[in-house]
C-alpha cells in the first residue's frame, strides 16, 4: 500500500514514527506481555503512559500547579455544553463568534444562561478574527470569555491570546494546539479534540484551573462534573487507552523535533509556501482576510466550482488527499497540522503550479 499525502482537516496527518510505534504497541505495550488495546487502564503499563502524557502536556504548554490536566471522552463538542453546564448556570458568558464551531458553542451555552457576543464575523462569512483588543469589553459579572483559536472551516486563526480582565478565559484550541508557543498558564480552561494536532479521535484534552473545578455545578451526572473527573484522574470510567497512547507519542515527537518553537518555525515555512503560491498570479483566491489567515487550514478556490472539483479529483489521483473544502462552504482546503511533512507541502505546491499552467 502506498500512503497518500494527507491534507484532511481531521482526523489529520500523524507522524509516521507514531503510526509505527502504535502498530508495535497494539501487539505488545512496552514489554508488558499484552497489547495496548487489551491492557488494563489501571495497570502499571498503561499508568506509566498516562502519567507521561500528562507530564508532557504540562511541559509543552507551560502549565502551573494551579491547573489540572484531564483526558476525556466526547470530543471538543461535548465541551460546548459541559463548560456552560458547569460554569454558567444562569449567569452571563461572552463568546467571540469566528466560525461554525464557535457558533455551535454559543448555541449550546444559551441553554444554560445568557450569552453576549461582543464580536462576530458571521455576516462576512467568517473571513476574519478580531485583532488584539478589537472586540472591546464585556459586561460586568461575565463568568468567562470563550474563543476558538483556529477556525478549520473558514481558515482563520488568532495570532494572539485575547486579554481578559475580571473574567475567566476559555479557549477551544482543537485545531492549532501546540502549533506555536503560548503561555498555557494564562488559560482558566483550555480544551482540544485530539484528532487534528495531538493524535487520534476519541480523546479530548481539558486543562482547567482548580478554582473552576471547585466552582462547577455539583448537581450534575458524575461524568459531566469536572471535580469528579479530577478526583478520578480522568478514569471515572475506562478512558480511551489507545488514543491516549497516541497523544503521548505525538507529544514525545514534538519534543524530539526541538519542542513547540521548532514546530512553529516549520508551520510558518509550510504555510508561507502554500499562501505564496495562492498569491503569486491571481489564478487562486484565498478565502480568509490576509491578517486572519490560518497556518493550520489554508482555504482557497479557483473561483469556479467545477474547476475546484476537477482540482480535487486530479489531486487525489496524484496522491494528494483531503483537499476538498468543508461541505458547508465548498472551495478547497489544505490542512497543514504539526505532523504535515515538507514533502507533502512541496508536492502540493508543485501540483498547484502545474494545474494552473494547464487550465489557467
Amino acid at each position: 500500500m502506498s500512503r497518500q499525502h494527507n491534507f484532511s482537516a481531521g482526523p489529520g496527518v500523524l507522524p509516521e514514527s507514531v503510526v509505527q510505534q502504535t502498530q508495535e504497541a497494539l501487539w505488545e505495550l512496552e514489554g508488558c506481555g499484552q497489547g495496548l488495546a487489551e491492557t488494563s487502564h489501571r495497570g502499571k503499563a498503561f499508568d506509566a503512559v498516562f502519567q507521561r502524557c500528562k507530564d508532557r502536556v504540562r511541559t509543552l504548554l507551560g502549565l502551573s500547579e494551579d491547573q489540572e490536566v484531564l483526558l476525556l471522552h466526547g470530543g471538543a463538542r461535548t465541551q460546548f455544553y459541559q463548560i456552560p453546564m458547569n460554569l454558567l448556570r444562569g449567569g452571563t458568558a461572552a463568546y467571540l463568534d469566528t466560525g461554525a464551531w464557535s457558533h455551535y458553542a454559543i448555541e449550546d451555552a444559551r441553554r444554560f444562561g445568557e450569552v453576549v457576543v461582543p464580536w462576530s464575523s458571521r455576516e462576512q462569512g467568517y473571513d476574519s478574527v478580531p485583532a488584539a483588543g478589537q472586540w472591546g469589553s464585556v459586561p460586568a459579572g461575565t463568568r468567562y470569555l470563550h474563543y476558538t483559536s483556529n477556525n478549520t472551516i473558514a481558515g482563520t486563526e488568532y495570532d494572539h491570546v485575547p486579554e481578559v480582565d475580571g473574567t475567566w478565559l476559555v479557549c477551544d484550541a482543537s485545531s492549532n494546539i501546540l502549533s506555536r508557543p503560548i503561555d498555557g498558564s494564562r488559560f482558566d480552561l483550555l480544551y482540544a479534540g485530539a484528532q487534528k494536532n495531538l493524535g487520534t479521535s476519541g480523546v479530548t484534552l481539558v486543562v482547567i484551573r482548580k478554582a473552576l473545578v471547585e466552582a462547577g455545578d455539583k448537581d450534575l451526572p458524575p461524568m459531566l462534573r469536572y471535580d469528579k473527573q479530577v478526583a478520578k484522574d480522568s478514569m471515572l470510567n475506562t478512558p480511551c487507552t489507545v488514543g491516549i497512547y497516541v497523544v503521548e507519542r505525538v507529544l514525545a515527537w514534538i519534543e524530539a523535533q526541538g519542542g513547540v518553537a521548532a514546530v512553529d518555525a516549520r508551520n510558518d515555512r509550510q504555510a508561507a509556501a502554500v499562501y505564496g503560491t495562492i498569491d503569486a498570479t491571481g489564478f487562486w483566491h484565498g478565502k480568509a482576510q490576509r491578517a486572519s489567515r490560518s497556518r493550520m487550514n489554508v482555504t482557497f478556490t479557483t473561483g469556479d466550482d467545477a474547476l475546484d472539483a476537477r482540482f480535487v479529483k486530479e489531486a487525489t489521483a496524484a496522491g494528494l488527499h483531503g483537499l476538498k473544502g468543508h461541505r458547508s462552504v465548498g472551495g478547497l482546503r489544505a490542512s497543514l497540522y504539526n505532523a504535515q511533512t515538507d514533502a507533502a507541502v512541496d508536492a502540493l505546491v508543485a501540483f498547484m503550479k502545474d494545474f494552473e499552467q494547464r487550465v489557467g
